[in-house]
Formats: structure tokens, C-alpha cells, sequence
């Protein structure tokens, strides 16, 4: 990873000199790309990559957002999954894309916020070498346990003792953090058993493998109105909207706020009015009528923030959860 600024520098240079063979291509064939003649943005398909699988929060809410935004930009916008190291993977390959506009990505604040405390400097991604477009949307994250548990309440999973097992959505998400600190501050001695995405967490949960689980609540509903898991906390600031009968942590007399936040974003130095088109036409989605019913279907609270906020939350969260995991002692990148 310790290559891709220099790549990144490389594809800068070089994109001038490929941006005039291009259009030398497209007039000798006597193409008509709309708007490639006089410069209008865009002038074709753009890629919405996420660094997930299919099916997925993150990769659901790139289709619903890509599906309107088409329509917006007037031009294609496919997704493409490209899932690795949490969305590491994703985000160093558009990190080292033309910033042209043609490249964007739906990412996790996660991978800004909370891997970087469980990897190494030249591993972590950071948000500097990205150009925020917009902020999404929050999914908080529920802690649950099999139906079939002897677990009915979190003062139950705590009076359990040490020797607990918890499931997360992989080393250095939410999930680890949310659950290492709970257990920290209830003198609780639990393993970390990492699974690859929610799916799998809950999977886990549900065969026993694991005692608890925190999975984001949109991944959870259907096993829990189903009554096949039991939810026993959020780790939102407030009660969730959509499962106010659940309580909190900070209610339960844990201080463990911990939240999903996810972005669309851009190589660094993209063009300003390029950025300002897209967030234009986002915007404009923001308030198409299927879009927010996408939202509601999916237990999703908007966050459909500016860049410069984005960038201040994810920053100053990072330092906030760095001091947090110091101050617990918590190793990050240690899970069974």
C-alpha cells in the first residue's frame, strides 16, 4: 500500500497527455460522446465502486443511489463491488484514479475512523487522499443474541463473566470497537471471534458459535421480528427511531457510542466544480420520493451532510476512539 501515492502522482502526470489522446481517438473515429467536445462534465458512464459483497448494507445503498443518480447526471452509473481489508481494497484503487470524476466510491466511515487504530500506519487509508462528495446516512449498530441463549437481557450476558464470545463484522469496524469497549468497561474478559460482513456475524449467532453479536440494525430486523435472535442494545447516542423499545448501552450505564456513517467520495484533487455537480445532483436524489423510502425500508437515518462536515466528524472521531482505546488498553488487531 505504501506505493499508491506514488501511482497516484504517476496517473496525474500522465492524464493530461491521455485526456488529449482521447480526444484526438474519439475525433478521428468521429465519436459524439456527449459533452466531450466542449468539456461538459460528464461526458459519460461514472463507477460507484464499494468495498463490499453484494448484498450488503453498503452495497444496497450504492445501487439505490446510483439507480436515481443516472437519471440525475444523465449518463450510466454502474456499481462495481470490490471487496478486500474491509474496503481498504476499494478505496487505495480509486485513491490512485484520475481525479476526473469518473471514479467515485461509497465508504464507510469505519475505514477512516476505526481500522487505523487495528492496522498499521502504511496499511491505514487515509482521508486525505479523498474528496469528499456528500454524506449518506447512519446505521447504528445492535448487539444480539440467539433466541435460544440463556441470554434475555445485557445484565444476563454480563453476569455471564469472562469467557464470552462476540462475533464482529471483521478487525477494526464498529462492531470490534463497540463490543471490545463494552466488555472493558464491564470488567468482562470476551473473545473477538471476526466474521467477514454482517451476514456471517449473524449466521454465527444464530448456530451458537458465538454469544453475542453486534451487526448493524438493517442486517438484524428480519432475524429479530422473526424472533429467531434477541436484540439487547443499541450503541447509538439515543434510542434508535426504529426499535425504540430497545435501549441503549449509555442507558444500560456503558459509555459506548458507536455509530456507521458512510460518504460518497472521490480521488483527492478532483475539480471543485466536478465536485459540486455531483453533490448537486445527490442532493437532488436526497429528495427523490423512492430514495427516502429506501431509507425508511432499510432502517436508515439520512446524514446527508456536507463534505467539510463529513470530513471534521471522521476526523475527529478517529482521534476520539483513539484516545478511548489507549485509555481501555484495547488491542484492535488482536481476535481469535
Amino acid at each position: 500500500m505504501a506505493e499508491v501515492p506514488n501511482r497516484r502522482r504517476a496517473l496525474r502526470r500522465a492524464t493530461p497527455l491521455l485526456a488529449a489522446g482521447l480526444t484526438l481517438s474519439v475525433a478521428a473515429c468521429g465519436g459524439n460522446l456527449s459533452g466531450a467536445q466542449d468539456g461538459e462534465y460528464p461526458a459519460g458512464p461514472i463507477t460507484l465502486s464499494v468495498g463490499a459483497e453484494p448484498g450488503g448494507s453498503t452495497d444496497l445503498i450504492a445501487r439505490a443511489l446510483a439507480d436515481a443518480a443516472q437519471d440525475e447526471l444523465g449518463v450510466a452509473m454502474p456499481v462495481v463491488n470490490t471487496p478486500g481489508a474491509n474496503g481498504a481494497l476499494a478505496a487505495n484503487q480509486l485513491a490512485a484514479e484520475a481525479p476526473d470524476g469518473y471514479e467515485l466510491l461509497v465508504t464507510n466511515a469505519s475505514l477512516f475512523a476505526i481500522t487505523p487504530l487495528a492496522v498499521s500506519e502504511e496499511e491505514a487509508v487515509d482521508l486525505a487522499d479523498f474528496e469528499v462528495i456528500t454524506g449518506l446516512s447512519r446505521d447504528d449498530y445492535v448487539l444480539v443474541t440467539a433466541e435460544s441463549s440463556e441470554y434475555d437481557t445485557l445484565d444476563d450476558v454480563i453476569s455471564a463473566g469472562d469467557g464470552l464470545k462476540f462475533g464482529t463484522t471483521g478487525v477494526g469496524t464498529g462492531s470490534q470497537l463497540a463490543q471490545e469497549l463494552l466488555f472493558q468497561q464491564a470488567e468482562v474478559s470476551a473473545t473477538a471471534v471476526p466474521f467477514d460482513g454482517g451476514s456471517p456475524t449473524m449466521t454465527a449467532v444464530l448456530g451458537g458459535q458465538v454469544d453475542v453479536g453486534a451487526v448493524q440494525l438493517g442486517e438484524a430486523m428480519p432475524q429479530i421480528e422473526s424472533g429467531d435472535v434477541t436484540p439487547l442494545v443499541t450503541f447509538s447516542e439515543e434510542r434508535n427511531e426504529y426499535m425504540a423499545d430497545v435501549p441503549t448501552a449509555i442507558e444500560e450505564g456503558y459509555q459506548v457510542r458507536v455509530a456507521q456513517y458512510r460518504a460518497v467520495v472521490a480521488p483527492a484533487e478532483t475539480p471543485a466544480e466536478v465536485v459540486e455537480r455531483l453533490r448537486s445532483a445527490f442532493e437532488n436524489v436526497f429528495s427523490d420520493e423512492s430514495y427516502v423510502s429506501f431509507n425508511e425500508e432499510n432502517l436508515l437515518t439520512p446524514h446527508e451532510v456536507a463534505p467539510e462536515q463529513v470530513a471534521e466528524e471522521w476526523t475527529s472521531s478517529l482521534e476520539e476512539y483513539r484516545e478511548i482505546v489507549e485509555e481501555y488498553q484495547i488491542d484492535m488487531g488482536a481476535q481469535e
